[in-house]
């Protein structure tokens, strides 16, 4: 039976955002498979970030698990594809994902949207950026080291901004919808102690909105701890890769 840990990554950044951890895990245990899906609108999967909505991240993450024919997956959710994974989830059925583990996700109570859940300064750049009417762009460079990247090695920091993108508005302001989330599927969370873009306290409130969460795993550091922490992060995925 094929097995394999699938990545999702959040909002304004590509599969890139996973490299060091990949690379990390690769050294720990070479025998785990690892698929680091780009979702709609990115380097290897073009799309018009205009249209693209949650619907469309899910089909094309299945795609993606489909293509390396994995029988079995866990899957993984960073920030914003904290509303993809659950209809990931869906699609692919209890009999096939082993568990979902979000880290720092975006876990809006079902029925709302991310957008309607954010609080403080986020919610503001988030809104003004959504009624902005040009082309879809990245953050400011600033912004993001602000929200992602505090406590980083300069070198990390360098990594973690150059790989940044533009992305759907449709992602935030669409409300989600978790009905189909299979419940026997086991959930974990990786809650980032030092982030101030999913606050620890907004991260406890989200493990709320999620339910059924078995397990968090706390690691003090920013949003991009797959950068941040990558060697952390690896032992945290091979461990409940024996586990499922």
């Amino acid at each position: 039976m094929s097995r394999a840990i699938v990545l999702v990554h959040g909002a304004q950044h590509s599969s890139t955002c996973w490299t060091p951890t990949v690379a990390a895990l690769a050294a720990l245990r070479p025998d785990i498979e690892v698929l680091a899906v780009d979702l709609p609108g990115r380097r290897t999967n073009p799309a018009d970030l205009r249209t693209v909505g949650i619907a469309d991240c899910v089909a094309s993450v299945v795609a993606d698990v489909e293509r390396i024919g994995a029988d079995e997956v866990i899957l993984v959710a960073h920030s914003m594809a904290g509303v993809t994974v659950p209809g990931v989830a869906e699609a692919l059925g209890a009999q096939r994902v082993s568990r979902m583990v979000y880290i720092a996700a975006a876990m809006p109570p079902n029925g709302e949207s991310v957008l309607q859940d954010l609080v403080g300064d986020l919610q503001q750049d988030v809104t003004d950026k959504v009624a902005d009417p040009g082309e879809p762009a990245p953050f400011p460079r600033e912004f993001a080291e602000r929200m992602f990247c505090n406590g980083m090695t300069p070198e990390q920091l360098e990594f973690s901004v150059a790989g940044l993108c533009a992305d759907s508005d449709l992602l935030a302001t669409t409300p989600v919808d978790r009905s189909g989330m299979p419940t026997s599927i086991p959930r974990s969370w990786i809650l980032t102690g030092q982030d101030r873009a999913v606050t620890p306290d907004q991260q406890r409130a989200h493990i709320d909105n999620l339910g059924g969460v078995e397990d968090v795993v706390e690691i003090d550091t920013c949003h991009n701890v797959m950068i941040s922490e990558p060697e952390m992060l690896a032992k945290v995925f091979a461990e409940y890769f024996d586990r499922s």
